[in-house]
C-alpha cells in the first residue's frame, strides 16, 4: 500500500497541500498514487529530528551501524516483488533492470556493513608524544575520521534505487555516522516510500534513534532547496544535471556557515578508437558500443556520447558498422515524456548543426516515450569550433569525430570539460606510443578504461565514479564504492587526551584491532 506520505523519523506525516502524482512512462498515464509534498514545518521536523539523532548516533559502534546495514537489506528484499512492480511502473524500465538494480543496492548496504564492522576506515593515526625532544617536547596527537552531520541526499531520476532512497549516498552517510533525509525523487516517489518504510523497520528493530532517517516527497525544487539551506544540514548528495547540482553548489556556499555539495553530474565519456582496434576487432567493437550506448536507454551517467579517432577507411567503416548495430536493436521507454522530450529535442539540435552527418537513426517509434537510438559523425575541426556538439545528450545517442591527426585528437581531448570515465580501446605497443594522448585524457576524466566499455560501474574500494568539474562537483570522491563514506566525514586530533577517555579507535591496545598509522608505520599492534 503507498500512503503518500512523508516518513519523518518514525512517523508518517501528511500536512501539506500540494498533491502530485507519478507517471508510468510505457502506459502514457499517472499512476494512482497521490502524494503530498512536504510543507516547510515538515522540513523543520525532519532535520530537528535529524539534529537530535546525530547525538546518539554519532556514537554508535560499526558492529551497531553494521547491524542497522543489514537489516535494511534484509527490509528491502522482504518487500519482494511488490517493490519491483512499483519501480518498473513509475520508471518504465523492466523487471530485469529493477532485479539487477535491487541487488547492487543489497550489496552496497552489506558491502558498508563490512566496512563500519571491521572499523579500520577511519585512519587512526597516532603519533606519541617525546616530552624530552630538544628544544620542544612533542605532544602526543591522535587523528581520525568523525561524522559530519546530517546528510541530505537527493534522488535520481535514472537510478531508483541504487543512486536513491537506500543508494550508495543514504549507505555512506548512514555508515559514516550520519542521520539522512532524503528527497525522493518526483519521478518514483512510491519506490522511495516502500524503500522509506524498509529502513524504518530497520531503524526499529536496530534501536537507532528516531530520526536516523527520514523520506520527503516533492514534486518540484522547493523542497530540496530549504533542506539545502537549512542550518542543520551539513552535507549533500546529489546524482543529476548539471544545472541542477550546480544550483544546489551555490546554494550550498551561499550559506552563513558553507556545507559541501558531492554533485555527480553531466559526462559525455570520451572513447578513443586507436587504429589497432579498427583494423583487428572493428566488428567486435561496433557490437560492444552499440549494446553499451543502447543500454537502459541510454540513460547512464557512463554512456559513450563521444568515439574520436582518426580518419581512415577503417573509421568510416567502424561508424557504419555502430549505426547499423545500433538501430538494429530494441528501442525502450525512457524514464518520463519530459526526459524523451529533451532527449529528441537535442538530437535534432546537434542534426542541425553545420558539419553534422547523421550515420544511423532509428525510425520514429510510434509508441509514446519511446527513444529512437542515433549516431552522428563530424570531422575534428568542426567538434572544435562548435561548442554545441560538446553537450550529454542523455538517451542512446553517440557522436563520432573523425580527427585528421593525433594532434587533433590531442587537442580535442584538452578542450573537453572534466569527465566521469574515458576509454582507449587499442593495443599495449599503441598505449606506449599515445603517451601524451593518454595523459592528456587521465587530465580530463576520473576512470580510464582499457578495451572495456564505460557502462557497467563496480561496486568496489578502487572504484573512482567522480572526476573532474562538471562530472562531479569534487574531484577528489567517488559516488561508487566503499570510499564513497570519506565524503561524510571529516579528520577530528585529539591531543595529550588521557587514553581511557579517546575513543576506542585511538587508545593505546587498540581494543577493535584496526590497521592504524602509528608513529609512521602501519600495524594493528
Amino acid at each position: 500500500m503507498i500512503t503518500g506520505k512523508n516518513q519523518i523519523g518514525n512517523t508518517l506525516s501528511a500536512e501539506g497541500n500540494k498533491v502530485y502524482r507519478t507517471f508510468n512512462p510505457v502506459d502514457n498515464q499517472e499512476n494512482s498514487w497521490e502524494f503530498l509534498e512536504a510543507n516547510s514545518e515538515e522540513i523543520n521536523r525532519a532535520v530537528a529530528l535529524a539534529l537530535s539523532a546525530f547525538e546518539q548516533y554519532r556514537t554508535f559502534s560499526g558492529k551497531q551501524k553494521g547491524a542497522f546495514l543489514r537489516l535494511i537489506a534484509e527490509e528491502i528484499l522482504e518487500l519482494g516483488d511488490a517493490l519491483l512492480d512499483i519501480y518498473c511502473q513509475e520508471s518504465g524500465l523492466p523487471q530485469g533492470r529493477a532485479q539487477g538494480e535491487r541487488g547492487r543496492t543489497v550489496n552496497q548496504l552489506l558491502a558498508f556493513a563490512d566496512l563500519v564492522e571491521e572499523g579500520s576506515w577511519v585512519e587512526a593515526s597516532i603519533d606519541t608524544a617525546i616530552p624530552d625532544r630538544s628544544p620542544v617536547p612533542k605532544p602526543d596527537i591522535r587523528k581520525m575520521n568523525i561524522p559530519l552531520g546530517p546528510v541530505v541526499v537527493f534522488g535520481s531520476s535514472n537510478f531508483p534505487f541504487a543512486f536513491s532512497t537506500a543508494g550508495g549516498d543514504t549507505a555512506s552517510a548512514l555508515a559514516a555516522g550520519c542521520p539522512v533525509i532524503v528527497k525522493a525523487h518526483p519521478m518514483h516517489s512510491g519506490t522511495s516510500e516502500k524503500v522509506a518504510s524498509a529502513i524504518i523497520k530497520a531503524a526499529n528493530k536496530t534501536g537507532m534513534p528516531d530520526g536516523v532517517f527520514s523520506n520527503l516527497n516533492s514534486s518540484g525544487p522547493e523542497v530540496g532547496k530549504q533542506l539545502v539551506s537549512h542550518p542543520g544540514i551539513k552535507a549533500v548528495g546529489f546524482t543529476g544535471s548539471i544545472k541542477g547540482g550546480r544550483a544546489l553548489f551555490d546554494l550550498a556556499s551561499e550559506r552563513e556557515e558553507p556545507i559541501p555539495v558531492f554533485a555527480e553530474m553531466g559526462s559525455i565519456n570520451p572513447v578513443v578508437v586507436l587504429p589497432s582496434a579498427l583494423k583487428d576487432r572493428s566488428e567486435y567493437w561496433a557490437t560492444q558500443y552499440a549494446g553499451s550506448v543502447n543500454l537502459g536507454v541510454g540513460q547512464f551517467c557512463t554512456n559513450p556520447g563521444l568515439i574520436l579517432g582518426i580518419e581512415s577507411i577503417e573509421l568510416d567503416e567502424f561508424s557504419k558498422n555502430l549505426g547499423e548495430k545500433l538501430i538494429s536493436q530494441n528501442s525502450g521507454s525512457m524514464l518520463h515524456p519530459n526526459i524523451h522530450s529533451f532527449y529528441d529535442q537535442l538530437k535534432s539540435e546537434f542534426s542541425k548543426q553545420n558539419g553534422v552527418e547523421t550515420v544511423a537513426e532509428q525510425s520514429a517509434n510510434s509508441k509514446p516515450n519511446v527513444a529512437s537510438q542515433m549516431v552522428v559523425k563530424v570531422k575534428g575541426s568542426t567538434f572544435i569550433e562548435n561548442p554545441t556538439l560538446h553537450q550529454e545528450v542523455f538517451g542512446p545517442f553517440s557522436m563520432i569525430v573523425s580527427c585528421k591527426d593525433e594532434s587533433e585528437l590531442i587537442t580535442i581531448i584538452k578542450e573537453l570539460e572534466g569527465q566521469l570515465t574515458g576509454t582507449v580501446l587499442g593495443n599495449d605497443d599503441e598505449i606506449k606510443t599515445y603517451s601524451v594522448l593518454i595523459d592528456a585524457l587521465q587530465n580530463r576524466v576520473g576512470r580510464i578504461i582499457f578495451n572495456g566499455v564505460p557502462t557497467g560501474v563496480e561496486v568496489c574500494p578502487s572504484m573512482m565514479h567522480g572526476g573532474p568539474y562538471p562530472a562531479s562537483s569534487d574531484s577528489r570522491y567517488t559516488a561508487v564504492g566503499t570510499h564513497a563514506i570519506f565524503r561524510w566525514v571529516r579528520p577530528f586530533a585529539f591531543q595529550d587526551w588521557p587514553d581511557e577517555l579517546l575513543p576506542e579507535e585511538l587508545q593505546n591496545d587498540n581494543p577493535l584491532g584496526i590497521s592504524r598509522l602509528v608513529n609512521n608505520t602501519l600495524t594493528r599492534s
